[in-house]
């Protein structure tokens, strides 16, 4: 990579520019296109919004082929007003490679946009967490529809905080109380 042009693309970004982080998980894709004539598919995802802020990819799934089994939650980080309504083109970007010796392969793409999926709300909360699987086209790098992407996206942007037990109780709450005041005080 050309450090020279990533430090450009970072600058031109405004220095005050708060991130905003949301949970992807990367669940499976199907029927994929078969670009390893000679040998087996190895494929992984590439997960972005915007790709000169933050790109995280998932483990390579070995065995799946051209139906890769990921279950990959992975944390994308973006600008925070690209989940404003008005960047209504803001999307989850999921790129998805062939694994190879010297680089990856182009299988195929996907996008979610932003405004379709989170909805804001407590991540604690289960009602405003509830789960969607999205099965969204994959896209050849031709323009030609080839495959589906499982994924999930909470509408919070975090998956549910789990606990050690399902009951909750009023003291469990005062003890979280409790700690994040400790937390923000040594801070």
């Amino acid at each position: 990579m050309n450090h020279a042009v990533d430090s450009r693309r970072r600058s031109k970004m405004a220095p005050a520019s708060k991130l905003r982080e949301i949970e992807v998980l990367i669940i499976s894709a199907q029927n994929l296109k078969d670009v390893k004539h000679l040998s087996h598919v190895r494929a992984y995802a590439v997960v972005y919004v915007e790709k000169d802020v933050h790109v995280v990819r998932t483990r390579v799934d070995e065995h799946g082929g051209t139906n890769p089994t990921w279950n990959d939650v992975v944390r994308v980080k973006f600008r925070e007003e690209m989940a404003d309504k008005e960047h209504v083109l803001a999307a989850v970007n999921v790129d998805i490679y062939a694994h190879g010796h010297v680089r990856g392969k182009p299988v195929g793409s996907a996008r979610v946009l932003l405004c379709e999926v989170l909805k804001g709300g407590d991540a604690r909360e289960p009602a405003d967490n509830p789960i969607q699987c999205l099965t969204v086209q994959v896209w050849r790098p031709s323009g030609r529809p080839h495959g589906l992407l499982n994924l999930w996206i909470p509408p919070t942007g975090r998956f549910l905080i789990r606990r050690e037990s399902l009951s909750f109780s009023v003291r469990e709450a005062e003890e979280e109380v409790v700690e994040e005041v400790k937390g923000g005080e040594e801070e």
